[in-house]
């Protein structure tokens, strides 16, 4: 497990003769400034002894006396006086109302304590970025505002792809690299653990099960992990707004089978004709689309329970925010899936929430990890949907953080709503890192640092930092040195998290999966009702035929006894005249069935019984939605 915010050995980039990371074109320092008694600062006043950044020679962050050293790099008596330009960034991030603390100001390679980079936690919910090649240090950025949310009582959402988030609920372990860290930025380190809730899509992994309705998951997230061109997006819309017309549940894959299936049917095609109808070839894709999506094992990510992504909201018993951990571990092999799932909850929670305005704290702030697997081959409707969302969920209190490797991931129109930003090394290899290193710079404000030598040359935990003011205006770009994380900075053990999943008093109210009736069932109901009616009718006309039949030949001995008279003997009855027309009544008996049917009392008779059974059809066919939750 790297521990990406306490470096290994506290050097800064400049320690030891290296690149001249952190330097600005007019550092405004006297020679000498700020070295430690004893010559530890480096020669011509860099503020750096040799061997380590802004530590004084001989011991990481420990004066001679032994006594921690709370900002190391600082001469005594000098505490407080920084040069003119790191005073000025310092200034732009003095906060007068609750903040989050980030670190300290990184100045002509030396570590300033005294320049503390925060944040304001009232600008939380104007969004932000933190990006940064891999192993620079982002998830631990990450669990450092995490943690620092949920002591300030803001609750936190955040996903755990590589299984390393899960030890914010623990403390972390002091250490020498913890304490060296700590001392550099002037941070009171203490062993802390948070208040955390673990879940796991669809049960798959550690934690309590999130599900969703196919119904709730919608066309458009649907179409994004199932990976549908334009038009068999509109197609799988279509499908969508005719189950929710006629009260057909979605609640899972099978229901959407199920009505595809339907409305490529002879009994179904007409339903949609009026509405530009579905092709057979769009069916049969969508059709294997979902198909291959369940042998991915995605079935089980839908059903009910549907979360309540109410429950993110929630605070521990002693104020603290909740820090609501999404196990990724297990399915990190689809990033589509668990990609789109991040966006539904964000969704549902736009959906659910009323209208706040502005807060001095938010409701809750969404870290979005892996952003790029979000947007890469996103469909326009699904990106101007998320725009959307990120646009309008702000006045709802919350916050969104994307974490990903660099701002090119992110979509211009998304990226100009996301008003704080922590900005990690870049890497420049290739043709390509270069041009994406020239492009990241130009999206900061101006700056005295020289940011493409700055960008390149910074260190594990290290980062550019741009945040909004108070007021709403950007911050100056700062160099920072960043806090160690308080939690414990790897895994959570096993054992320990699965006990804590099995007490949670969600655990009974998610964990096992019910299938109950929807589309699927619903429409089998009616394919049996069906071919039971047409059996009944077979039935009917059978018994019908089998009476007209026995009514002929009782017909044929009448008539044989008319010829002979109607008597023994071959006299007519009395009072009654010999039939001469028998010829005729084989004629018109033959014609009895016809009779029968289109008689007045059959057809009303069926026009009852085929009355009554299509109420039942209909009632069980188009019921009406389920309220949610």
């Amino acid at each position: 497990m790297s521990d990406s915010n306490s470096t290994g050995g506290g050097a800064g980039p400049d320690a030891g003769g290296g690149s001249d990371t952190g330097v600005a074109r007019d550092t405004g320092v006297a020679s000498g400034a700020g070295v430690a008694p004893g010559g530890g600062g480096a020669a011509g006043g860099s503020d750096v002894a040799a061997g380590g950044s802004g530590v004084a020679a001989g011991g990481s962050g420990v004066a001679p006396g032994g006594g921690a050293v709370r900002g190391s790099g600082v001469a005594p008596g000098g505490a407080g006086v920084l040069p003119t330009q790191a005073q000025e960034i310092a200034d732009g991030y003095a906060v007068s109302a609750a903040a989050l603390d980030l670190g300290a100001l990184l100045w002509d390679g030396a570590c300033l304590p005294d320049a503390q980079i925060r944040i304001p936690l009232a600008m939380l919910n104007r969004h932000g970025l933190v990006a940064g090649a891999t192993g620079t240090g982002k998830t631990k950025t990450l669990q450092l505002i995490a943690e620092q949310l949920s002591a300030n009582g803001v609750p936190v959402f955040l996903a755990d792809i590589k299984g390393d988030v899960s030890g914010i609920a623990a403390p972390g372990v002091p250490g020498g690299r913890v304490a060296e860290r700590a001392g550099q930025v002037g941070q009171d380190w203490e062993a802390r653990g948070f208040p955390c809730e673990f879940y796991a899509l669809g049960g798959i992994g550690p934690g309590i099960p999130l599900r969703a309705t196919v119904t709730s998951f919608g066309p458009v997230l649907l179409s994004k992990v199932l990976q549908l061109n334009r038009t068999q997006e509109q197609s799988l819309g279509l499908i969508f707004h005719y189950a929710d017309a006629k009260g057909l549940e979605l609640i899972d894959l099978k229901d959407l089978r199920a009505v595809v299936a339907f409305l490529v049917s002879d009994t179904g095609r007409a339903e949609l004709k009026e509405i530009g109808g579905l092709s057979t070839a769009t069916a049969g894709v969508i059709l294997r689309s979902v198909t291959a999506f369940e042998q991915q094992g995605a079935s089980d990510f839908f059903g009910e329970p549907e979360f309540d992504t109410a429950e993110f909201l929630r605070q521990a018993p002693d104020g603290r925010g909740l820090v609501s951990v999404l196990e990724l571990a297990a399915v990190q092999d689809k990033p589509q899936l668990f990609s789109t799932f991040l966006m539904w909850l964000l969704a549902d929670l736009f959906h659910d929430l009323p209208e706040v305005g502005d807060l001095d704290r938010p409701k809750l702030v969404f870290f979005f990890d892996e952003a790029h697997l979000l947007f890469k081959g996103a469909s326009t409707a699904f990106l101007d949907s998320i725009t959307q969302t990120v646009r309008l969920i702000r006045s709802k209190g919350v916050g969104i953080f994307f974490v990903t490797q660099t701002p090119r991931d992110v979509p211009g129109d998304v990226l100009g709503q996301l008003g704080n930003r922590v900005q990690h090394a870049l890497r420049a290899f290739t043709p390509d890192d270069a041009k994406a290193l020239r492009s990241t710079v130009k999206t900061f404000p101006n700056s005295p640092y020289d940011l493409e030598e700055l960008l390149t040359g910074l260190g594990t935990g290290e980062a550019v930092i741009t945040v909004l003011s108070e007021s709403g205006a950007p911050t100056p770009v700062a160099a920072t040195r960043l806090r160690a994380p308080q939690s414990l900075m790897g895994p959570y053990p096993a054992a320990e998290l699965d006990a804590a999943v099995r007490g949670s008093s969600l655990y009974g109210r998610y964990a096992q999966a019910v299938d109950r009736e929807s589309a699927y069932e619903k429409l089998s109901a009616e394919q049996e009702a069906k071919q039971r009616s047409e059996k009944e009718a077979a039935a009917d006309r059978a018994a019908v035929e089998k009476a007209v039949r026995g009514g002929e030949r009782a017909g044929g001995r009448t008539g044989d006894r008319a010829a002979s008279g109607g008597t023994p003997s071959g006299r007519a009855p009395s009072g009654r005249a010999p039939s001469g027309g028998a010829g005729k009544a084989p004629k018109e008996d033959a014609s009895l069935v016809e009779q029968v049917v289109a008689s007045g009392m059959f057809r009303s008779l069926a026009r009852s019984v085929g009355t009554q059974l299509g109420r039942e059809i209909s009632r069980s066919l188009f019921g009406t939605a389920r309220r949610r939750r």
